[in-house]
């Protein structure tokens, strides 16, 4: 869309390293590299805004994983629940039994994060890749039509979790 937008994920160790990398000014070789990035002129900006989220990684899957070979699309979801327990329950939902799904069916993800900074909260985050939307598609059938999902879903501990789905699909570039 236009404008274009550029989406960054940055994959922290843990929030130490995080908070090194807020404070650069004191690195001499970041400020040097910096140098003609901040002589930027206000009648040419590199951006209009930009926006930022920190996630907590779920305890179901603690890290990112690579991308799947020839990867063409990622699908970013953003489930907001009507309240923070609403997004606890759904965590669990994931780390327990939803996360093992989504690779029985060939949903590839890259990560998921509980939101604690950022927009839409309460909420969680995730990313799966696919070589293509064909692709996409099948395995969310799969999905779908699968009967430990149609179980899951149907469990009282899990009711009512989500109150809205975002879905952003990203090219990589």
């Amino acid at each position: 869309s236009d404008p274009r937008k550029i989406w960054a994920l940055i994959s922290y160790p843990n929030a130490a390293t995080y908070m090194q990398a807020q404070n650069l000014q004191s690195d001499t070789k970041y400020v040097a590299a910096a140098k003609a990035y901040d002589a930027i002129q206000v009648d040419k900006p590199a951006y209009t805004r930009f926006e930022s989220s920190l996630l907590l990684a779920f305890g179901g899957q603690p890290k990112m994983l690579d991308p799947i070979e020839g990867a063409g699309l990622f699908e970013l979801r953003i489930y907001e629940g009507y309240s923070e327990d609403a997004v606890r329950r759904k965590i669990a939902m994931f780390d327990n039994e939803e996360i093992e799904l989504f690779h029985k069916v060939g949903l590839r993800p890259v990560f998921f994060g509980d939101m604690l900074v950022g927009p839409h909260r309460p909420c969680l985050v995730y990313m799966l890749n696919f070589t293509d939307m064909e692709q996409r598609n099948a395995n969310w059938g799969k999905f779908l039509e699968h009967p430990d999902w149609n179980a899951m879903k149907a469990k009282p501990e899990y009711a009512n979790t989500v109150s809205n789905i975002r879905k952003i699909f990203l090219e990589p570039m």
